[in-house]
């Protein structure tokens, strides 16, 4: 499994136990407020407000918060105007890096990014270097507890529409899905009373980069040191490390 892959399935892990902590409302009350900004207040005409707003109710947002946030985005409440900025880089051994970002002022964010990027050993790049690197996928996190057994579940997922299912993580099932097909598998899911724990997009890569030793953990602490920034809403990157030292580090 790439460590791409396993990152993803750490992030939301770790994503969780911020959430016990209000840690991780930030970052979705912006993202909230900029889909119903971009896209209307009604999250059933807005898919990406539904994700946003399914994604406040599993880290346990109060409801007074969401109905707050999709009205600063829509206007009916004053707010800060969020911009949404992309930024492309590079980590140790030249791994290819892409960061969402939603932020109240770019130059700030820009000089916080590209410092992060030198500390850790990797460098900011310009728009366009490795975007050519991913492909938007859906992506779907089962917990293996309460679901069907494998096969019946692969064959419930590969008629809804899903692309493949992962069964590699000890707590989850990793089902990829192409961006249209992601509502449509989540709620086949649902209906057929499989526990669905997220189901957001991802960034996959076509190729990856082995890392070990130092790299390995310079890399580690660069995509979390984004993930802990309040401006980065998403990072991805194409790096490939031994599952036992991704666990460990």
């Amino acid at each position: 499994m790439s460590g791409h892959s396993k990152w993803s399935t750490i992030k939301h892990k770790k994503a969780r136990e911020d959430a016990k902590r209000g840690k991780i409302f930030t970052k979705i009350i912006r993202e909230i407020t900029v889909a119903a900004r971009e896209g209307g207040g009604d999250p059933e005409a807005n898919p990406r407000l539904r994700a946003a707003v399914q994604a406040a109710k599993a880290a346990n947002m109060p409801a007074e918060n969401i109905k707050r946030a999709i009205q600063r985005g829509t206007g009916e409440l004053p707010g800060v105007t969020y911009e949404e900025v992309s930024y492309e880089g590079y980590g140790p051994g030249g791994v290819a890096v892409m960061l969402e970002v939603l932020t109240d002022n770019r130059n700030r964010t820009t000089a916080e990014i590209r410092h992060l990027f030198s500390k850790h050993g990797g460098n900011l790049g310009e728009n366009g270097c490795v975007a050519w690197v991913f492909t938007r996928k859906g992506q779907i996190l089962v917990p293996k507890e309460g679901a069907p057994e494998e096969d019946e579940l692969v064959e419930l997922v590969l008629e809804a529409g899903a692309e493949d299912l992962d069964a590699d993580d000890d707590e989850y099932f990793r089902i990829s899905t192409a961006p249209d097909e992601l509502h449509q598998v989540k709620t086949m899911l649902e209906e057929h009373a499989v526990p669905v724990e997220s189901a957001r997009f991802e960034m996959e890569p076509s190729t990856t980069v082995r890392l070990e030793g130092k790299q390995a953990q310079q890399m580690i602490r660069l995509m979390t040191a984004f993930d802990d920034h309040d401006d980065v809403q998403n990072v991805w990157a194409n790096f490939d490390v031994d599952e036992e030292i991704l666990a460990a580090l």
